[in-house]
């Protein structure tokens, strides 16, 4: 697997961030179309409408199963991460850090973790400055 740096960090899931959501995407579309075609056409309404609701209902699912897996992993990040803080300086991280700000520490090697987590909370940095303020990058290859 190649080497974790700033600008390869994102990870993409060409299954999932791709193709289902073009075929949600998709299936919605066909769905309002299909209702819109019902109704200048003077049809039976049901169908369309249930088809319509199913595909609405597919486009909660997606978002909501990213979101709440992302939810969890930021607890899991900020659980580990504080471990390790208190680990390197016998202290629980500042409690000025956000979680998108603990998110962007993670990837700090552990010379620069405490430096930067104070300079973090003081200067209020955001995720993308933590990130991109690293200068010993420590990849996260876990995560989905």
């Amino acid at each position: 697997m190649e080497k974790q740096n700033y600008k390869n960090h994102l990870r993409l899931l060409p299954m999932f961030h791709g193709f289902l959501f073009l075929l949600v995407l998709s299936v919605l579309g066909g769905a309002i179309n299909n209702l819109r075609i019902a109704i200048a056409e003077n049809q039976n309404l049901y169908n369309p409408s249930l088809l319509l609701a199913i595909a609405v209902i597919c486009m909660f699912f997606f978002f909501f199963m990213r979101i709440f897996s992302l939810k969890a992993q930021d607890r899991a990040i900020r659980a580990e991460e504080n471990l390790r803080h208190f680990a390197l300086t016998g202290k629980l991280l500042d409690s000025r850090l956000t979680i998108h700000q603990i998110i962007g520490l993670r990837f700090a090697s552990s010379d620069e973790y405490v430096s930067l987590a104070k300079k973090a909370a003081e200067e209020n940095m955001s995720q993308k400055e933590i990130k991109k303020t690293i200068k010993n990058w420590k990849g996260d290859y876990y995560r989905v």
